[in-house]
């Protein structure tokens, strides 16, 4: 079989976990870190976590929760994220990058694909700009959802100011 029919016949699951193996090797890694252990939950988008004596600092990929200024909001989204994720637990992370700030981009997978229980429960937003990264369709489904059940950040008509538009007009 040639090369790029080896690639055609590779199913969508395969082809994600081959893409995220190859996003860890040019960044570094040894490939998708399997598992880590959760150290803290910063926001409704960021947490620390264990990977053997190495701490890291986890960006959730292709969401934007709330900002912890965007009373009430960003507190809930924190809560929940902390009622999801308990400190000591155990995750996988599907590495997708690294960001500016040197954090791991990545799905966080515990019982569920947490980033996309955020999504689903009004809790962030898909992250438009950075959704290449994940299964768009799945995210933008799951807002989709979130707001004709008006959960979380929905709550509002047409879902509050968008973080990634809060954090613009704040730094002016």
């Amino acid at each position: 079989m040639r090369p790029c029919h080896a690639i055609a016949a590779l199913d969508r699951l395969e082809l994600r976990a081959l893409i995220a193996l190859l996003a860890g090797i040019s960044f570094g890694w040894g490939g998708p870190l399997q598992s880590a252990t959760v150290l803290s939950i910063g926001d409704g988008d960021t947490i620390r976590v264990l990977d053997g004596s190495k701490r890291i600092s986890v960006r959730l990929a292709c969401i934007d929760a709330p900002e912890l200024a965007q009373a009430p909001y960003g507190e809930q989204a924190r809560r929940y994220l902390q009622s999801r994720l308990r400190i000591s637990s155990n995750v996988r992370l599907i590495p997708k990058a690294i960001d500016r700030y040197g954090r791991t981009v990545a799905e966080v997978i515990g019982a569920v694909n947490l980033n996309l229980a955020m999504v689903e429960d009004g809790q962030a937003f898909a992250y438009r700009k950075h959704l290449g990264q994940c299964d768009s369709r799945e995210y933008l489904d799951a807002e989709f959802r979130a707001s004709r059940r008006r959960y979380g950040v929905w709550q509002v008509p047409g879902g509050i100011t968008r973080p990634w538009v809060f954090r613009r007009v704040r730094l002016r």
